[in-house]
C-alpha cells in the first residue's frame, strides 16, 4: 500500500518518506540543503538534469523553478532531509562569523544547484542524527534546530567559498532589502522605476542588483510569484477565480488565464 509522511517542523526541517515514485515542479524560495538518505532523487534544472544517490546532499539556490522526480529504488523507499535557510536566519547568522573569515573574493556565482562531493563526513553525520526525530514524529527543540542549522551552514561555505557571496547578498545595509521588499509587495501595481525608488536604488542599480537574487527578470518574478498565490488561493476555495485574479495583481483576467494554463497545464477553473 502506497505510504507517505512528511514531518515539517516550522518549515525550516523538512523530512519525507515516499512508497512511490513522484515527480513535482519545485519553486524554491528560500536556499536549501536536501539530502538523501534512501532512494533516488533526479532534479531537473534549466534543462540540466542531475540524480542524487543515497547519501547525496545538494544545495539548492532560492529562487528558482525545478522538477523533482522522487524514485523509489533498489526496492527501498524514498527518504529525504531538507533544511531550508530564510532571509531572517542568514542575516543572524551572518553577523556571527568573524569578517577575517569571510574571503574577500568570493564571486556570486549563477548556478542554482551545487551537488556536494560524495562522502563527506559532517555531512552524513549531520543529517545521520536528523532521522531519528523523523522516525519518532518529533520535531527537535529549539536549541538543537539551532545547532543542526549552523551545522548546515558550514557544511555550505566549506563546499565552495563563492557561497558567501550567495548566501550573504544582503550586506549593504543603507538599502532595502529588494527579496524582502518584492515579497510584501509583488501584489500592488507598481513600476519598475517606483520599485527601484522604494528599495532606495536608482532604476540602473536596481535591476543589477535583481540580478544577484534571480536569474528572471523583476517583470517575470512578479508573473511567476503571483501565479503561485492564485495557484494556492485556488486551492483553498472560497473565492471566484476572477476575484483571485485580481486580488493577486493581475489586471486582465483572460491575459491571467493564458499564463496560468501555460504554467500549471490546465485552466485555473479546474485547479
Amino acid at each position: 500500500m502506497e505510504k507517505l509522511e512528511v514531518l515539517d517542523c516550522s518549515n525550516t526541517f523538512i523530512a519525507s518518506y515516499f512508497t512511490d515514485d513522484r515527480g513535482c515542479a519545485h519553486c524554491n524560495r528560500e536556499h536549501t540543503l536536501i539530502f538523501i538518505h534512501s532512494g533516488e532523487l533526479e532534479i531537473t534544472d534549466n534543462g540540466r538534469k542531475t540524480i542524487l544517490h543515497p547519501g547525496d546532499c545538494a544545495f539548492m539556490r532560492r529562487d528558482n523553478r525545478m522538477w523533482l522526480q522522487k524514485r523509489v529504488k533498489d526496492g527501498k523507499s524514498y527518504r529525504s532531509v531538507v533544511m531550508k535557510f530564510s532571509r531572517d536566519y542568514l542575516k543572524e547568522f551572518f553577523h556571527t562569523l568573524n569578517r577575517r573569515d569571510i574571503p574577500a573574493d568570493a564571486r556570486r556565482e549563477k548556478a542554482s544547484l551545487v551537488k556536494f562531493p560524495a562522502n563527506r563526513p559532517d555531512v552524513r553525520s549531520l543529517f545521520d542524527s536528523l532521522i531519528p526525530y523523523f522516525d519518532a514524529g518529533v520535531s527537535p527543540d529549539e536549541e538543537i534546530l539551532k545547532m543542526k542549522m549552523a551545522e548546515g551552514m558550514f557544511a555550505i561555505l566549506k563546499t565552495d567559498e563563492n557561497l558567501y557571496a550567495l548566501l550573504f547578498d544582503f550586506v549593504e545595509p543603507w538599502k532595502i532589502d529588494i527579496a524582502d521588499f518584492m515579497e510584501k509587495n509583488y501584489m500592488n501595481d507598481l513600476t519598475m522605476e517606483e520599485m527601484a525608488y522604494y528599495t532606495g536604488r536608482s532604476l540602473a542599480t536596481f535591476k543589477r542588483d535583481f540580478k544577484k537574487i534571480s536569474t528572471l527578470t523583476p517583470q517575470k518574478w512578479l508573473i511567476r510569484r503571483r501565479l503561485e498565490a492564485a495557484r494556492e488561493l485556488i486551492r483553498k476555495g472560497g473565492k471566484k477565480v476572477s476575484e483571485i485574479c485580481f486580488d493577486v495583481g493581475f489586471k486582465n483576467l483572460s491575459h491571467f488565464s493564458k499564463l496560468y494554463k501555460e504554467t500549471y497545464g490546465m485552466a485555473p477553473t479546474f485547479t
